[in-house]
């Protein structure tokens, strides 16, 4: 089973027409979306393979419809209660990318996990989110552990930029080290950030744990795929008609990679089709708002 630790918020996704007008009105549209890198990669595998999510949310109305939407798409939702549950103001612009504006609220007050909870999981996926606040950044770690000194394998995703120059780079890197997670997604200037990957070539100093398997993400273009001890391949992205939120691609691509990798039916050639799973998961939130499929 796929474990995932980490945040479940609601998104308010605004969808701007144009330009931001400064100091007056602009034209948008607004939708209300479940949220959370940790919670959408959830949504995104549980139609793969059995998922587990593993967090906190305010027992309050926005605590409990999260949870009951998370729960419809399959996701064997174990969550805490504490606090006011979290938010994330998601404007859009005309060419699919996004600013967020995040207000975790209670995602941050998970504090120690239920050894009921880590039962059954063989890989926990923890998205870099989860480090930056505490009780969760130290809940997280030790569950990371748990999970690997039981015999299963991990995965964490660096985020953003902005998340891990709040959190500190040498930082960061020390822990992954630490850590060595058998996976580490990254976006393309994440990967450059960390000095993992840049210009589809390993960074100075190798950056990344000796152990760990590097995967960047580059939008259109191909993900890279850094295995240790191995030269760096590539795995192309099928086009895709309509782009027009951004927001999601990157967790359902985790998700379909992670549902993949976790296949004991892959062949030989298996990074490869665990990033051509994922290229076809995140294909799919495109033209959604949000963390979201059309036909969700």
């Amino acid at each position: 089973m796929l474990g995932v630790l980490g945040d479940l918020v609601e998104d308010v996704v605004v969808w701007v027409d144009g330009p931001l007008r400064h100091g007056t009105d602009s034209d948008a549209q607004v939708f209300r979306r479940r949220g959370g890198s940790a919670a959408n990669v959830a949504a995104f595998a549980a139609g793969q393979c059995p998922t587990r999510f593993l967090g906190c949310v305010g027992d309050d109305p926005a605590g409990h419809g999260l949870v009951a939407e998370l729960t419809g798409h399959g996701v064997d939702v174990r969550v805490a209660r504490r606090g006011r549950t979290g938010s994330i103001v998601v404007l859009i612009d005309d060419a699919g990318e996004r600013t967020m504006l995040p207000d975790r609220g209670a995602a941050t007050l998970l504090e120690g996990v239920p050894d009921a909870w880590l039962d059954g999981l063989t890989h926990l996926h923890v998205p870099a989110y989860s480090f930056d606040g505490e009780p969760v950044g130290s809940t997280a770690v030790e569950a990371l552990r748990r999970v690997r000194a039981a015999g299963g394998t991990s995965s964490l995703d660096a985020s953003s930029t902005g998340m891990l120059d709040r959190f500190g780079r040498e930082r960061f890197l020390a822990l992954a080290a630490d850590l060595a997670p058998t996976l580490l997604f990254a976006n393309r200037e994440e990967s450059a950030y960390l000095g993992l990957l840049v210009d589809g070539r390993p960074g100075p100093g190798r950056a990344r744990p000796a152990a760990t398997t590097v995967v960047t993400k580059s939008g259109a273009e191909a993900t890279t795929i850094d295995v240790p001890g191995e030269a760096p391949f590539t795995v192309p992205v099928p086009p895709v008609g309509e782009v027009r939120d951004l927001t999601g691609a990157g967790d359902a691509f985790a998700a379909g990679f992670l549902a993949a990798f976790l296949d004991g039916r892959l062949t030989g050639g298996g990074l490869r089709e665990a990033a051509a799973r994922g290229h076809r998961c995140a294909a799919r939130v495109l033209a959604s708002p949000g963390a979201s499929c059309a036909s969700d």
